[in-house]
């Protein structure tokens, strides 16, 4: 599971490169990159993977893949 921030961060980076002239994922009518990104966050469809780093030196892998 993913905290706000996380899920944040995924949306915005999906938007930017959506709004930079990458592919849809998905078929939608939606012209907003935002919207479109978080349409494919919610689908799970996003081949993205949270990287967690703690401070006691262990990392975590969360993959927001479906």
């Amino acid at each position: 599971m993913l905290t706000r921030y996380e899920r944040t961060r995924v949306i915005s980076a999906r938007a930017l490169q959506l709004t930079l002239g990458a592919a849809p994922l998905i078929e939608t009518d939606e012209k907003d990159p935002y919207r479109i990104a978080r349409l494919e966050f919610e689908k799970g469809v996003l081949p993205f993977v949270v990287i967690r780093e703690y401070p006691d030196g262990r990392v975590e892998k969360v993959g927001i893949y479906g």
